[in-house]
């Protein structure tokens, strides 16, 4: 990225960093190079669910914990996240390999939701989650957040975990098993796992998040079987 694209995207961010080397690698696809923001985008998803949890908990001091849990899965859901990059323009400097490029990756929603949190990873890690934090607060500004947002379709991933919290267990894990094919057409592979009950499923998808909502169906489908 140039240092004027750099310093633009920082002006939008609110945030100048001590460390840009932290935002080039946030906007840089594994497609691009081996330097790339997954690991980023791993630290920035649980720095933005923590982010959105409080603000919730703040705001809407009369929903119960699965209300808020419905809203949040919203609020971080890909979609959103999308909309959200595309606001900060991150379409148009990320660092791409030249077929992912060609292909559309610029514009699809995964890579942008995915540059998204690794950025707020980066903003994490340069300055401490109280900076992180306010970003994150900055970003939703102007999104609508009410108890309405409950009656939305429910994803796999929100299925499953009001499934288990309805039972008094813990959240289900999720971790990449594996990834084929070259870098700008890879195939996910995920695995759900439900410690308490020693349970494992599998799921694949054409990015990450859609390879978590495959294992979440799975899970879910193995649970809800009619027992023998």
């Amino acid at each position: 990225m140039s240092s004027p694209a750099l310093a633009s995207l920082q002006s939008r961010l609110q945030h100048p960093f001590s460390d840009p080397s932290l935002l080039q690698r946030a906007v840089t696809h594994r497609s691009f190079s081996a330097e790339h923001n997954e690991r980023l985008e791993f630290l920035g998803d649980s720095v933005l669910n923590l982010a959105v949890s409080t603000l919730l908990y703040r705001r809407l001091q009369a929903q119960n914990e699965g209300d808020l849990s419905r809203v949040r899965a919203n609020l971080v859901k890909e979609g959103t996240l999308h909309q959200l990059a595309k606001d900060l323009r991150l379409d148009q400097v990320l660092h791409l390999g030249e077929g992912e490029a060609r292909s559309g990756g610029r514009q699809r929603p995964s890579i942008l939701a995915d540059a998204l949190e690794a950025v707020i990873g980066a903003v994490y890690l340069d300055a401490g989650y109280a900076v992180a934090e306010a970003l994150v607060l900055r970003l939703y500004e102007a999104v609508e957040i009410n108890p309405q947002m409950q009656a939305a379709a429910k994803d796999a991933k929100t299925a499953l975990q009001e499934w288990l919290q309805g039972r008094k267990m813990q959240l289900p894990q999720y971790r990449v098993v594996g990834t084929a094919g070259v870098a700008h057409r890879q195939t996910f592979e995920v695995e759900c796992a439900i410690a308490e009950l020693a349970l494992a499923q599998r799921g694949s998808g054409a990015s990450r998040r859609a390879a978590e909502q495959s294992a979440a169906s799975a899970m879910l489908a193995t649970l809800k079987a009619p027992k023998p």
